[in-house]
């Protein structure tokens, strides 16, 4: 009887892990599920599974692969990811092991545009209140684009044209490709650094949302935020919407558009000075025709024409209206004489001099005038006035009636 071979768990585990490995169709598979059970570790390492109505399959993505993903991976969404199969022996659990994985029915980079915006969104970074507004008459305008294309030569006309005195400073940059975003992000960056612009103009010509992707990055999105200078976005074409749109101070439809945006035209401002001129020249023209018809008619007042005659009508006024003033005055002074005689007389009539004068005396006690005897006692001292002097009397005997 053949001897049974016997193998440890980890020799099972190894060989399955080698088994599937050798299979051609499980080297590079493509598999389409819904993401569940996602989670996100700190090492940058990915973990879900992928499931559909019948079953699941346990997933994991390093590092390294993840980091190239145009999107960010969610519960519930359906994608159809590429890698192999194998086992992790420790468990003896098979998985898969994704490279890559895209959206199911719609492009990744569409779905990364799509989360970036929200998220940038709800971060407040498209607020209007935080939009600048363009200065009128830009002295310093940088262009940060690339140096070479239809875009730049475009624009560098348009502002040549509408506005030749404006120092236009361009600042080339990859647009497209790895490292172009950096490239733009530092770019407007360096303009603030500097301070060598009162406006930024970003942007590209029209291409495919591969092409135009650079501005959808967030590095760039970020960068136009926090630019103290205000940022026109000029991405593409007109129907073109890119995430520096959303951010910058002002979109521009086209790069041409952002040109003639960010400048006035130097023509309809000539227009306007010839127009304010003329303006100006007939309205103080009507000022001056206005003062002189005044000068005139001030010239034919006769106080200006003959200033010593008014000076001398001016004098019989006052002249007039002294005597007047007088005459009021000394018919006040003879009324108030009068009263004063008639009041002095009255007085007079009735003055306690008048009685002395008919033989009559005032008995004082103590400067108090004496009308009764009973007010006295004997021994008491008075005083005796008279119409003439006066006595000083003692009483000897008080009579309380006569």
């Amino acid at each position: 009887m053949k001897e049974q071979t016997v193998y440890t768990v980890s020799q099972v585990n190894h060989a399955i892990k080698l088994m599937l490995e050798e299979h051609p169709g499980f080297r590079n598979l493509f598999v389409q599920g819904e993401i569940s059970n996602y989670k996100a570790h700190s090492s940058g390492h990915k973990y879900f599974t992928l499931k559909d109505k019948d079953g699941v399959l346990s997933a994991v993505m390093f590092r390294s692969d993840a980091s190239r993903l145009r999107f960010r991976p969610e519960n519930g969404m359906k994608v159809v990811a590429r890698g192999r199969i194998s086992v992790y022996p420790k468990y003896g659990q098979y998985q898969m092991y994704v490279a890559d994985m895209m959206p199911d029915g719609i492009g990744a980079l569409t779905v990364a545009f799509e989360q970036l915006k929200q998220r940038l969104y709800e971060e407040g970074l498209f607020d209007p209140e935080h939009k600048k507004p363009l200065p009128r008459l830009p002295q310093r305008i940088a262009i940060v684009t690339s140096p070479t294309g239809a875009a730049v030569r475009d624009m560098l006309r348009i502002l040549k044209r509408r506005y030749p005195v404006a120092q236009v400073q361009l600042y080339p940059v990859l647009v497209q490709g790895a490292g172009a975003a950096a490239e733009i992000a530092q770019a407007i960056e360096a303009v603030n650094r500097r301070g060598e612009a009162d406006v930024i103009i970003t942007g590209r010509g029209g291409g495919s949302l591969e092409d135009l992707w650079a501005f959808n990055e967030e590095i760039v999105a970020r960068a136009i935020y926090v630019s103290e200078i205000p940022v026109i976005s000029a991405v593409g074409h007109e129907p073109d919407v890119t995430i520096s749109d959303f951010v910058a101070d002002v979109r521009a439809s086209t790069p041409s558009n952002a040109a003639e945006i960010c400048v006035p035209d130097s023509m309809a401002i000539r227009e306007f000075l010839r127009n304010a001129d003329s303006v100006l020249q007939g309205n103080i023209q009507e000022i001056l025709t206005n003062r002189r018809l005044q000068l005139e008619a001030l010239d034919k007042r006769r106080k200006l024409r003959t200033p010593m005659g008014y000076i001398q009508d001016k004098r019989f006024e006052l002249e007039h209206v002294t005597g007047q003033m007088t005459a009021a005055m000394q018919q006040i002074l003879a009324a108030d004489r009068q009263r004063f005689v008639e009041q002095a007389a009255y007085l007079d009539a009735y003055s306690p001099l008048k009685v002395l004068a008919r033989g009559y005396s005032v008995v004082t006690k103590e400067g108090q005038v004496i009308s009764s005897s009973a007010k006295l006692r004997k021994e008491d001292e008075i005083f005796v006035r008279f119409a003439k002097g006066g006595a000083v009397c003692r009483v000897e005997q008080v009579k309380r009636k006569c």
